[in-house]
């Protein structure tokens, strides 16, 4: 792809997001998503390869049919209340459409089957964009919709998304579907506190951006896009396969890792509003998530494949790829919990 093209589609998708986000009108809303949508569709389908074209052609179609339904639902509310304010979107049936609209944008069960395939056809990198820059449009308008979209819905799928994405990802043996998995998963969490506490949302949604990031980014460094390819990563570099480990324990959730934290304040929160049975479950799917992430663990740092004594580590040049991001991202990753009581007092 030519830089100016490169330019091109980069501005696209900013712009997208950020009218999206910054909007109060209904229709500009809708224009930042399909600028959004139309700009990381060539990004996908760019080696030219058909399980390439297949995946953009799958997100293309799940998007369109997103935004449909999002330009349907405040349509037919600004039918009956006579305004396009995004804030004021009080007509039931459009409440409901709009809840299962963004739910297909952000891939959650049981409108999920898009999202591990287009990560699997796509590249580490354009994986990467797709499970992180591209929810956060979603999450902006499900921010400013919270109080009008139904509680039930949300709490219902954020419990299938929770145990979807558990059991499935036990599975995988490819890394992008383990990842889109677990960001299913992740996403269920957010949404179990979103009608209950938006703060504690959007801290999930931060910690969920910075852990993904710098997951698929130790993947992009060491070319791991399966299983297998994990278990020879020590030899291009120890220190990176360290990292790794300790990212996948923390998207895990394991103290004191940063992790730990949204799930321990959703938790909490869900107490509170005393919903035993749903926080019971969403414990158990944890578990459930848990599981693979030290799988890919074990495989990662604690299996040695074999190898010729003579040739222990990979013949390597210098890394094309910029580690810089790798150390910041890295450090909030593993190290924001510990910090948190320094920061707050």
């Amino acid at each position: 792809m030519s830089p100016t093209i490169l330019i091109i589609i980069i501005s696209s998708l900013t712009t997208g997001t950020i009218i999206t986000m910054t909007s109060h009108h209904w229709l500009l809303a809708w224009m930042g998503l399909e600028l959004n949508t139309l700009a990381i569709i060539p990004t996908i389908s760019t080696k030219h390869h058909p399980r390439s074209t297949e995946a953009a052609m799958k997100y293309f179609l799940t998007q369109a049919a997103a935004s449909a339904m999002i330009l349907f639902s405040s349509t037919t509310n600004a039918w009956t209340t006579g305004t396009w304010d995004i804030t004021q979107i009080t007509d039931t049936p459009s409440n409901i459409i709009l809840t299962i609209a963004l739910m297909m944008k952000l891939g959650l069960v049981p409108l999920h089957f898009w999202l591990p395939e287009v990560l699997q056809g796509s590249t580490l990198l354009t994986a990467m964009i797709i499970a992180t820059w591209q929810k956060l449009a979603p999450m902006a308008l499900i921010y400013m919709t919270i109080n009008n979209l139904s509680p039930t819905i949300l709490l219902l799928m954020a419990l299938m998304s929770a145990m979807v994405g558990g059991w499935s990802g036990m599975n995988q043996t490819q890394t992008r579907k383990i990842m889109a998995y677990s960001s299913i998963a992740h996403l269920g969490w957010m949404m179990a506190v979103a009608s209950i506490a938006t703060n504690i949302m959007t801290m999930a949604l931060l910690t969920y951006l910075t852990m993904t990031s710098t997951m698929f980014y130790s993947l992009i460094l060491s070319k791991s896009k399966t299983i297998q390819d994990t278990t020879t990563a020590w030899t291009t570099s120890p220190m990176l396969t360290t990292i790794t480990m300790l990212i996948l324990l923390s998207l895990g959730g394991l103290p004191p890792l940063t992790g730990f934290l949204p799930k321990w304040l959703i938790l909490e929160e869900l107490i509170s509003q005393n919903l035993i049975p749903l926080t019971t479950l969403m414990v158990l799917s944890s578990l459930l998530s848990l599981f693979f992430y030290l799988r890919l663990t074990y495989s990662t740092t604690l299996t040695l494949s074999p190898n010729n004594i003579k040739t222990t580590h990979k013949w390597r040049f210098k890394p094309m790829t910029n580690t810089l991001p790798l150390v910041f991202l890295t450090s909030i990753s593993l190290f924001f919990m510990p910090m948190l009581p320094t920061i707050i007092t």
